[in-house]
């Protein structure tokens, strides 16, 4: 059963960059963002309303936090990533410069947050980096007409959810992983909504396929990613959550490469080797004064957020999305993602 969970749980987080993939054919990347989040902010504001003690003593300023972290490690994130896929970055390329996020947010947190950061994170971050190139060279050699600067967006949209890192883990505030999400989402609702009314883009196309990649990516990669997530981290804990998400990015590419003919050779299997050789690189170099230090810091927040105590952070989206592997030194720079950005 709990092998079946497993694979249940890798299969609908990374379906995200998948249902990008499938709905970037029928409409821009406003309107899918749009028609996604605007039926889900609906389900979590009734929820909201009808479990209103987890909103209770939180004052203005701490939901306006809230909504500055959603607006990047979910809007600015998922559109940056849905563009890319329109673009023609193939989605495991996207998938995993989005995965090298906990390498990136965990080495700039000595220099601007004077945290001990150890070789083995330098080193963990080096290699992640080379294994993105290396992906990123197969994918721009194999994509034929997709321009050079494409594979700039999902990196943007990646520093934009390290920003949210950052900004979370200032957080000092108590806040529930339904509050968060449900802030996060209302927000990104709203934005996505603005957007595609602005650019005349909010009509959703008649076209069936555009409601299955919305039904799909509501359905399997918001309710099904998050799901699971919680279900298996109540059954087996965090370190078992993290060791899947490690998955994520190879999962995504051999899905991209069977669903779509997404180029998958051996540059690409050697990019993604290395970049798995990156995390448990860190993964394993934790040691004893990672383990305090991510205690020190221990507050609850938003999905467990940067450094807090009890349940952790939903793995960020990468996503969309995410994804998003946190080594335990790293655990507390995460912050909500949506699966499959």
């Amino acid at each position: 059963m709990n092998i079946l969970l497993s694979l249940a749980f890798v299969l609908c987080w990374s379906s995200g960059f998948i249902g990008a993939k499938l709905g970037a054919g029928s409409a821009s990347a406003p309107t899918i963002l749009m028609w996604r989040f605007l039926p889900l902010a609906v389900v979590l504001v009734v929820v909201a309303v009808l479990t209103r003690s987890a909103w209770r003593g939180l004052t203005t300023r701490d939901l306006t936090r809230q909504a500055m972290i959603g607006v990047l490690s979910q809007s600015g994130y998922l559109l940056s990533v849905y563009y890319a896929i329109q673009l023609g970055v193939s989605s495991g390329t996207t998938a995993l410069i989005d995965g090298v996020q906990p390498l990136v947010a965990g080495a700039l947190a000595g220099p601007l947050l004077g945290q001990y950061v150890s070789g083995r994170q330098w080193i963990g971050l080096g290699l992640g980096l080379s294994g993105v190139a290396v992906v990123t060279l197969a994918d721009a050699a194999a994509g034929g007409d997709v321009a050079w600067w494409a594979y700039a967006v999902p990196l943007l949209g990646m520093l934009s959810l390290v920003a949210a890192t950052f900004l979370e883990s200032r957080s000092r505030s108590r806040v529930t992983p339904s509050v968060s999400l449900t802030v996060h989402c209302a927000t990104s609702a709203v934005l996505f909504s603005v957007l595609a009314l602005g650019t005349g883009a909010a009509a959703p196309p008649g076209r069936w396929d555009f409601w299955v990649a919305v039904a799909w990516l509501v359905g399997l990669s918001t309710f099904g990613g998050y799901g699971l997530y919680w279900l298996i981290l109540k059954r087996a804990g965090v370190t078992k959550v993290n060791t899947l998400m490690f998955l994520m990015a190879p999962v995504t590419a051999v899905w991209g490469a069977l669903m779509f003919g997404e180029p998958f050779g051996a540059q690409t299997a050697l990019g993604l080797t290395v970049c798995l050789a990156a995390v448990i690189i860190v993964h394993r170099g934790g040691g004893r004064r990672d383990t305090t230090l991510t205690a020190a810091r221990a507050e609850p927040g938003e999905t467990g957020g940067p450094g807090r105590p009890g349940p952790p952070d939903l793995p960020p989206m990468s996503g969309p999305e995410a994804s998003r592997v946190r080594p335990p030194a790293l655990r507390w720079l995460s912050v909500t993602p949506m699966p499959g950005r």
